[in-house]
């Protein structure tokens, strides 16, 4: 991880809908508390093997603190993160995960339909290219 990060999201980087996500994250995260792996990467397949995440990667994975989120509950970890009205969607915590995983799943199964593929990984700007990782 970088220095000045203390958790690291690791994202589909060919999917529209997660690099946007990532750059939604980006904004709100005004202590730069997130660092970014795309998951297709070496750094992104080692991290995981780190923590003995070989599950499907049809989610994204947020490691923070030494402990791995997937799903909803990554979803949920960023958002724990945010200022303002953001904080409001920790009520979705109280909803069955099994019930936010349905809804999460729905979302990644058709995500490249939806909203699209890259050719290839999103190139960050100077600014924030000290939060992604190699």
């Amino acid at each position: 991880m970088t220095p000045n990060s203390k958790a690291v999201i690791l994202f589909d980087g060919v999917c529209n809908f997660c690099n946007n996500s990532v750059q939604f994250i980006i904004r709100r995260d005004r202590e730069a508390y997130f660092s970014f792996v795309s998951l297709q990467s070496e750094t992104g397949a080692q991290l995981l093997r780190e923590h003995s995440y070989t599950n499907d990667l049809n989610s994204v994975v947020v490691i923070d603190q030494g402990r791995l989120y997937t799903k909803s509950d990554a979803a949920l970890q960023i958002i724990w993160h945010f200022h303002g009205l953001w904080r409001m969607a920790r009520i979705l915590r109280w909803v069955p995960r099994l019930v936010r995983d349905h809804a999460y799943d729905i979302i990644a199964k058709n995500r490249y339909r939806w909203f699209g593929t890259r050719e290839s990984c999103m190139l960050p700007s100077p600014e924030i290219r000290s939060r992604f990782l190699d």
